[in-house]
């Protein structure tokens, strides 16, 4: 895999970290609106078994946005290491011209 490629296959996994760590998110408020309906319906089930979901879903949120900094710098690293603005300028002239 040449290194304009490896660039862009590493963001594209870094959108895709970012997308997951928004969807958990976006879990973790939904659980909390469930949890903040119960204590007027005060169901036993709900009350049980909310907070554990709710723990389990932002513990994998930490871990998710660990591994998202870690992926996002070394992405970063990467790109600047092989001058990838550079091979990016080099491709465009090289499409525009036919090469």
């Amino acid at each position: 895999m040449d290194t304009l490629k490896k660039f862009e296959l590493m963001e594209k996994i870094v959108r895709e970290l970012e997308d997951l760590q928004h969807s958990q998110q976006a879990i973790i408020q939904k659980i909390g609106k469930i949890e903040v309906d119960n204590i007027e319906l005060g169901d036993k089930r709900l009350d049980k078994d909310l907070p554990d979901m709710h723990q389990r879903v932002s513990d994998n949120l930490d871990t998710i946005v660990g591994i998202l900094e870690y992926f996002a710098d070394k992405t970063q690293s990467f790109g600047n290491k092989n001058n990838v603005d550079a091979l990016k300028e080099r491709q465009a002239i090289n499409d525009a011209t036919g090469n």
